[in-house]
């Protein structure tokens, strides 16, 4: 019977620590599509034995942790652009994380003064430009340029209050301010082929069917379109040019990770968040989704670095986003979609 029992104590101290691994996970919020961020995931459970589990969302997702409270499962939140990481430190649903590895791996111009988000990739706001009609745009070229008659009915949009246009709006705003801006803004307005509509791929494909020359775009979705055997020759008929390189520098956005506010595995929740700013998942970041990695050293996919460097917008992203409001006011005040 001794024996049984000693048998017995150590088959539970066999199994006692394979439960505890088991138990061992962390909740992720994430706007990021599933073939982006999974392959990074299962990296990280193999590494570390934590599970990730996710739920995939395109919108309201601020909403449902407010929703939820205190009770809310989720334990990181994955976005992308700094206005969507700025509403969740604004409506206090993230919390401050310190960590010697994040204040390493990304620069401080990419992290929030309070440690409430993260960037993980960033990601130019682009002009594309009609190879056949247009060419290359010189260095010279600015975003103010849009606003010119020479491009009178030649530029193609998304809607001016999508939040990749708002950004690149705040960002004017605090270089040259609100008058300024909303000059601008007419001026782009006057000069759009037709209504803002569309995503930025759809952009691309007007130039290419001639309804514009030139659009506004995310420089990671040419790398998408030359991947799709449908759009290849959207990319092919277009060039991507990285405006204001004598002056401020071509507006970054990013996309982004913060801690959830009542984070129930807060340990695991660092160590995710660790390894996502880490040279292997940045590197993934950088083949999969044609972004630019945020930690310094990590190389960019062969085809991002096809399309040349360039001097980016050192702007403070803080400061970027703390112009979101008047940035909508501006559009709505110019009727940019109208």
């Amino acid at each position: 019977m001794k024996k049984l029992l000693t048998l017995s104590a150590l088959a539970c101290a066999t199994i006692a620590p394979s439960a505890a691994m088991a138990a061992e996970e962390v909740n992720v919020y994430s706007y990021r599509q599933p073939f982006l961020v999974e392959p990074m995931f299962n990296e990280f459970t193999k590494e570390t034995g934590i599970k990730v589990n996710v739920k995939f969302a395109k919108k309201g997702l601020a909403e449902k942790l407010a929703q939820e409270g205190e009770y809310s499962p989720a334990d990181v939140i994955l976005t992308v652009d700094i206005s969507r990481l700025a509403e969740l430190t604004k409506k206090d649903l993230v919390q401050a994380v310190e960590s010697e590895v994040l204040e390493k791996n990304i620069p401080a111009q990419y992290q929030d003064t309070d440690n409430e988000w993260f960037a993980l990739t960033t990601r130019t706001r682009s002009v594309y430009s009609s190879r056949d009609r247009v060419g290359k745009l010189g260095e010279d070229f600015n975003y103010a340029d849009l606003a010119k008659p020479e491009f009178k009915g030649k530029i193609c949009t998304r809607s001016g209050k999508h939040p990749y246009n708002v950004s690149l709006v705040s960002a004017m705003i605090a270089h040259e301010g609100e008058a300024a801006t909303k000059e601008w803004l007419e001026g782009v307005k006057a000069n759009l082929a037709r209504k803002p509509q569309g995503n930025d791929r759809a952009q691309v494909k007007a130039i290419k069917e001639g309804l514009c020359d030139v659009s506004l775009g995310n420089s990671y979705y040419l790398g998408k379109m030359v991947n799709d055997a449908e759009q290849k020759a959207w990319a092919d008929a277009v060039y991507i040019n990285f405006p204001n390189q004598k002056t401020t520098g071509t507006h970054v956005n990013i996309s982004g990770m913060a801690m959830a506010k009542y984070s129930p595995n807060k340990e695991n929740a660092v160590k995710l968040m660790e390894f996502l700013s880490g040279d292997q998942a940045q590197s993934m970041y950088a083949e999969v989704n044609y972004e630019y990695p945020v930690k310094d050293g990590v190389k960019r996919s062969e085809l991002v670095a096809s399309w040349g460097d360039f001097k980016p917008d050192t702007i403070s992203l803080d400061d970027v986003a703390s112009h979101h409001e008047a940035a909508i006011k501006l559009l709505d005040e110019v009727k940019f979609d109208l």
